[in-house]
This record gives C-alpha cells, structure tokens and sequence, in this order.
C-alpha cells in the first residue's frame, strides 16, 4: 500500500508533527485550513506508511474524546559518519537523532577514498545489523571531512591532508556500496556545530563552535542554519593572524597563524620547552589533569591566542554562544578561560552581554551526529524518501 497523498502535502504535516506534541485531526484541520476529510485522509496516508503513531485521547469536553497523533521518529534510520585524520566514528540514529548503535575506529584517511570509504561501509552494514534494522530502512547519510568540502557536490576540495581525496566522488562511492542512498558531505566542523545547534541549544540561532585541535577551525550557525560562505571556506579560523604574536612558521606557507600558535601540537612544544615531556594532545591534557601548572599556563596562553581571533569575530557575527570542542577541550576550563577572558575584554559591550562562552555538550559524538542530523533535514526537505510503508522489523 502507498500513500494517496504526495510530497507536497505531507511534507508540512510531517514538519509539524516532528516537534513530538499530540495533535488531534481536529487540531491539524484547523491549522493547516483544511476541512476535517482532508486531514483525516493525510493522517490515515501517514498511519498506513507507519510515519504517525496513535498516542491516546484528548480530554473529552462532552462525547467521544478525539484520538491523538504524533510523528514516530523510529520509522526510519539515518547514518552519521566523522572521518578524521586518524578516526572514524559511524552512528545509526532514528530520525530525532538518538543513536541506536555507534562504532568508532582508528584509520588513516591518507590511505585513500576507496579504502576509507569501503571500511565506514562495512562498519554501517554492521551497526544495521546490531541496530536490527533493514538496509531498506535507511533514508540518508552524512559525513563530514577533515578539510574543504564542496557542500553541492560532496566532493573534497584540495584537502591538506587527504592525498587522493580532491574531487573525489564521496557520495557516489557510498551510495554505489549502500544501495543509493543519499548522501550528503561536509566538512566535519560545520557538522559538530550542526550537531551543538541540533542536540544541546536548539533554542540558539547564533552559535560559533570552535573545534581546537591539532587544527583549529569554526563551523558557523546563523539564524538557525549553517553559514558555509560562497565557497563552503566560512569558518576557517586557523590560518587567520594572531595579533602581536610571533611568527611562527605554519603548514599552509604564512607566518603566526592561529593554528600555529595555540595547536594542541604548539602547546605541546610550548610545555616541552619547559622540561615537561609532553609530544601529543593526550600528553598535554594528561599534564593538566595531574595539576602541572605548567601545562595549565600553556593552554591558557593558547586559549588567550584563540580569544584574540575570535573577538573579532563576536564583533562581526555577534553569536549567542562560543562553543568549544574537539581534542583540547578536553583539558576543562583552563582554555575556556583564557577565551573569555579575551573575547570578553576587547569585544563590544553590545555584542557580548549575553554572550555564552562553554565547552561543547555533544562532545566526541558531535561529528557523527551532526551527520544524522544533516541526513534527517535533507529526509524531511525531500519526504518522498517517506511514500513507501516503513519495512518490517528484523526477527528477534
């Protein structure tokens, strides 16, 4: 059985009963301004495709009390893939984004996109299985990258440090390998702060969040939506300059750039330099939890770098949040710190009185579900994906 009715018309229902509340045919009539038949025909469209469930009575005011409906996210799944230099984390969610099954392993992304590609496929084929859903069930995948990402056509754009990736075709690859599936790429920032948005401040429109890391970059939530820029390039705060400070040589040719400055890698040189044996991020965040003030004053000097950058920033996009993640963040407050307290000082009093600064909530999760995310708003913006009854489940 299919629907009678089309894209078209179930896409606002579905839009407005994905907010979880119950609603009467009643109600929906009333809010769409269509006659009761109508609606009563589009919400038995979505019982029978399995996209609405029954979720009891209203309070009765005299008579029969109207049933209630409201959208089942767990009708379909989505897949949300974070690819890192070394990393992968592959998440199965329902379409609320809560992870049914998640698998994070080490790997280069320098051994190549087909390599790369068929592992995250075999690791997807598995979380299905563990997940007991059908291939059929999955409706969308996001993926994010480490570098520079054609957000139109999924394809990578001169990543720094992804040899063979340039051009290459993400989407098809994954799609040949999972049954056309859509596929949508980004670059792994935008996701986590996608993911930040999403999951922990929906309430915020204007959010910056900064991944620190051995890079450091920002994705970009603007009125609600990811703010990529002309060329997907918005938010790449590493290579911007750091004012006064020295000038160190950086991998992409210039001097003083803030990734050169405040890295996990610069901070790791700037503590060993103490006598302190310190070579990689977890070595640093190891020193700072043993109490080195050392290595405390090292992060903190590096969050002041990260500060004086964004400043600047809080001045042109005056966000609502500054929201700290990957690797660094991990060492807790000593580099939120020295972030507010420069962007605190040099930014406008307008722009920053009310202005949180916080380390990110969704945390190592966030690329992997910022990719779910991507893949469940692309679901519903096409809900064609939708016009087929749900398969049934697995046995036992």
């Amino acid at each position: 059985m299919t629907a009678t009715s089309g894209p078209e018309e179930i896409a606002p229902l579905l839009s407005t009963l994905r907010d979880g509340r119950p609603r009467t045919r009643a109600e929906l009539a009333r809010e769409f301004g269509l006659s009761r038949s109508t609606m009563t025909n589009r919400i038995d469209d979505l019982l029978a495709l399995g996209l609405v469930t029954p979720t009891g009575d209203a309070g009765s005011t005299g008579g029969r009390p109207a049933s209630t409906f409201t959208f089942d996210p767990a009708v379909r799944v989505v897949a949300g893939v974070d690819l890192g230099a070394t990393h992968a984390r592959v998440t199965v969610t329902d379409l609320a984004a809560e992870p049914l099954a998640d698998h994070r392993t080490e790997l280069c992304i320098a051994n190549g996109p087909g390599p790369v590609l068929d592992q995250v496929a075999e690791i997807l084929e598995g979380l299905l299985r563990r997940a007991g859903r059908r291939p059929d069930e999955l409706v969308g995948i996001g993926v994010g990258l480490p570098g520079p990402v054609d957000h139109a056509t999924g394809r990578p754009t001169k990543p720094p440090i992804m040899p063979g990736w340039d051009g290459y075709d993400v989407p098809g690859h994954l799609s040949a390998r999972l049954g056309s599936v859509p596929t949508l790429v980004d670059n792994d920032v935008n996701l986590m702060a996608l993911a930040e948005h999403s999951s922990a401040l929906p309430d915020v429109g204007h959010l910056l969040y900064v991944k620190v890391a051995t890079g450091i970059g920002a994705g970009i939530v603007a009125e609600g939506h990811i703010y990529r820029g002309a060329q997907g390039s918005a938010g790449d705060l590493g290579h911007v300059a750091v004012p006064g400070s020295d000038p160190v040589p950086c991998t992409c040719g210039n001097t003083g750039c803030l990734e050169a400055i405040a890295g996990s890698g610069a901070v790791a040189r700037a503590i060993a330099a103490q006598g302190l044996e310190a070579a990689t991020t977890d070595d640093v965040v190891r020193l700072v939890r043993e109490g080195s003030t050392v290595a405390a004053h090292a992060v903190r000097d590096a969050g002041r770098s990260v500060g004086s950058v964004l400043a600047s920033c809080v001045s042109l996009l005056n966000p609502s949040a500054i929201v700290v993640g990957g690797s660094m963040s991990r060492v807790g407050e000593h580099l939120v710190a020295g972030i507010r307290e420069v962007v605190y000082a040099r930014s406008l009093p307008l722009a920053t009185q009310h202005l949180r600064v916080m380390t990110s909530r969704t945390g190592p999760h966030g690329g992997a579900l910022g990719g779910a995310w991507l893949a469940i708003e692309h679901a519903f913006a096409r809900p064609g994906c939708f016009l087929t009854p749900a398969p049934a489940p697995l046995p036992g």
